[in-house]
């Protein structure tokens, strides 16, 4: 699917605020409410949009503790695999496969150190884990959605 300027602002606007009404909506892009809905259904549709959630802030709700694990696993290890053995950890909040020595890169949330120990230790424990090495971040300078375009 093509997006154009309206579609981008759209999802924009949706990004920042995605409780906002296809009334207001309209009023910033230019449209009616009907017509809004249909596109952010088409986005919906297409995939270019895959829902809608709450940003909950970790520290709020006390999961103080964030770090990156790269996974070093054995030989003929499927990303497959890989995804299968990591579904459930809800400390867990990305992984994917990465290029370089590492074969899978982790992003970790945590109360504090010792539960972040115990995450490290299960997931190491994973069949197809080899070894795992660890990075604490001390504080985030950058943490954006992925929007299109934007809603200014």
């Amino acid at each position: 699917m093509r997006l154009d300027r309206v579609d981008e602002r759209i999802i924009a606007i949706l990004g920042a605020d995605a409780r906002m009404s296809f009334s207001e909506i309209g009023a910033e892009v230019g449209l009616s409410p009907s017509a809004v809905k249909r596109r952010v259904d088409r986005l919906m549709e297409s995939g270019a949009v895959r829902g809608f959630t709450v940003v909950v802030e970790p520290h709020a709700i006390g999961w103080t503790t964030e770090a990156f694990i790269e996974l070093y696993c054995r030989a003929r290890t499927s990303p497959g695999e890989i995804r299968d053995g990591l579904t459930g950890y809800p400390e867990i909040t990305s992984a994917c496969t990465v290029t370089g020595e590492a074969d899978a890169l982790v992003q970790v949330r945590a109360r504090d150190t010792q539960h972040l120990e115990d995450v490290i230790e299960r997931i190491g424990a994973e069949p197809f884990v080899v070894r795992t090495k660890s990075t604490l971040v001390l504080s985030r300078l950058v943490d954006q959605p992925v929007l299109s375009g934007s809603a200014g």
